[in-house]
């Protein structure tokens, strides 16, 4: 701990002196037609249920200035809708999709499990270094994520930002703020139309992020 002593102290001077704070909020899309299984990129919309479950997390909720959205049906279409009601713009960024299961999509774990039990299972303990077969690589998966994410820190520096998403788009941003390996990705749960909150400190030339809070509601 004393070796980061002086770094805390530098960062909390820097902050309280003279900082930048960005704020971006990740909500995840609500229920999808079709049921619980690898959807990854087929573009199912949300269902009624999954409508009003985001209406509920952000009704009332104007502070931001920005929102952000994956291009799929089930992020895009809220994203349009809310951007309309509270009058902000809207960007949709191909690179926030979810990951591509490939021939696993539409298929549940149930089905994967009898169909393909040594590969799903190999992918549970190791996604890594499993891939569905012909589906998105993680590491790949990863270089998207979070290319899109600088440029949007970036593009947006100083603004409160929404952004809709996934569970795995989410999770990787997650991994990549809280310096956890993506062997551990499946340990973050991430519910449907649920939030979590990143603050970053802008202080010379360097990005400082914070979780907030996670898996939890707009206050």
């Amino acid at each position: 701990m004393a070796i980061w002593r002086p770094l805390l102290k530098r960062v909390f001077q820097a902050v309280t002196n003279e900082s930048i704070t960005t704020v971006i909020d990740l909500l995840r899309h609500g229920e999808v037609a079709g049921g619980k299984m690898y959807r990854g990129q087929l573009d199912d919309p949300l269902t009624e249920r999954g409508w009003q479950q985001l209406r509920d997390t952000t009704v009332n909720k104007q502070a931001w200035q920005q929102i952000i959205s994956s291009p799929l049906k089930r992020c895009a279409d809220f994203a349009s809708e809310l951007g309309k009601t509270i009058s902000l713009p809207v960007a949709n960024k191909p690179e926030f999709k979810e990951i591509s299961f490939g021939l696993w999509e539409g298929k549940t774990a149930d089905e994967l499990l009898e169909s393909d039990e040594s590969k799903i299972k190999q992918y549970w303990n190791d996604p890594v270094k499993t891939t569905p077969p012909q589906g998105e690589n993680l590491l790949d998966f990863e270089k998207r994520i979070i290319h899109g994410w600088n440029n949007m820190v970036n593009e947006f520096q100083g603004k409160h930002v929404l952004m809709v998403s996934h569970a795995g788009v989410i999770r990787v941003i997650l991994c990549h703020v809280l310096g956890m390996p993506l062997t551990e990705l499946f340990k973050l749960d991430v519910g449907l139309a649920k939030a979590s909150r990143i603050q970053i400190e802008h202080i010379e030339n360097q990005n400082w992020p914070r979780l907030i809070f996670h898996g939890g509601e707009f206050i």
